[in-house]
């Protein structure tokens, strides 16, 4: 039985793993009948999409000072593997890169970008949004998100473009190329956390969400780019149903 309970959980966490990483053929969009209010609807394992009590993207508001662990981030370099799923440009890593959260470890397992971003802060909507996806040993995920605004070019951003694929497909690798997702953190790692879900198909709940406060900034001509490839790819806000959002000093 227990080997049993341990594969199942195996086999959700590649589910979830799998529902926001590789090239994504599924019926699934940002609009039209296919689109987030209709996502609960196209399969009976994306119900959550359409039941969940905490789902994600949120407003952030009213969060509580608490006195919580400092995220401590170990990004290592990697060389570039990039893909262009249908539905975002998403960045596969290696293993080696993690956070760890108090006494909560997480392997990064890849990032991605939403234009504009999914959630809030206060009401404020940003050009775009960074998800840094992570998994512990037992399966548990939590997602980093950072806010990017206009201002000074991001030169993890400018590797990046000069190699997007513009069309959905296999994922490219650009083994001559190293870059470190570290290079789009800020300076200032404190955050704003509470418990939601993967803000695509299936909408799995049971996600941390690490929600850094500062922002970090990438040229108006750096979001244009993304912004050719994937207008709006971003989930409308969902219900806080009573969450509560906690911050670090």
């Amino acid at each position: 039985m227990r080997n049993a309970r341990k594969f199942a959980k195996g086999a959700c966490w590649l589910a979830m793993i799998c529902a926001v990483s590789g090239w994504s053929q599924e019926k699934w969009s940002y609009g039209g009948k296919t689109g987030p209010e209709n996502w609960g609807k196209l399969d009976r394992a994306f119900a959550a999409c359409k039941t969940g009590k905490t789902q994600s993207p949120i407003d952030i508001r009213h969060a509580k000072a608490a006195d919580l662990p400092a995220i401590q981030f170990d990004y290592k370099p990697a060389p570039l593997h990039i893909i262009n799923n249908g539905h975002t440009i998403e960045i596969d890593y290696p293993a080696g890169s993690s956070i760890t959260v108090g006494d909560k470890k997480y392997e990064l397992k890849q990032f991605h970008f939403h234009h504009p971003s999914e959630n809030k802060i206060n009401k404020r909507l940003f050009n775009m949004e960074a998800h840094f996806v992570h998994a512990d040993a037992n399966g548990n995920l939590a997602v980093v998100a950072v806010m990017l605004k206009p201002g000074a070019g991001n030169a993890l951003l400018a590797t990046l473009w000069a190699h997007v694929p513009r069309e959905p497909g296999p994922e490219k690798a650009f083994d001559d190329v190293t870059i470190n997702a570290a290079d789009l953190l800020p300076a200032n790692r404190s955050y704003y956390t509470f418990p939601g879900s993967l803000t695509t198909p299936p909408c799995s709940e049971g996600v941390t969400w690490l929600v850094l406060k500062t922002p970090e900034s990438l040229t108006q001509a750096q979001s244009d780019t993304f912004g050719s490839i994937y207008p709006d790819n971003a989930r409308p806000e969902q219900k806080t149903n009573g969450r509560a959002v906690q911050e670090s000093h």
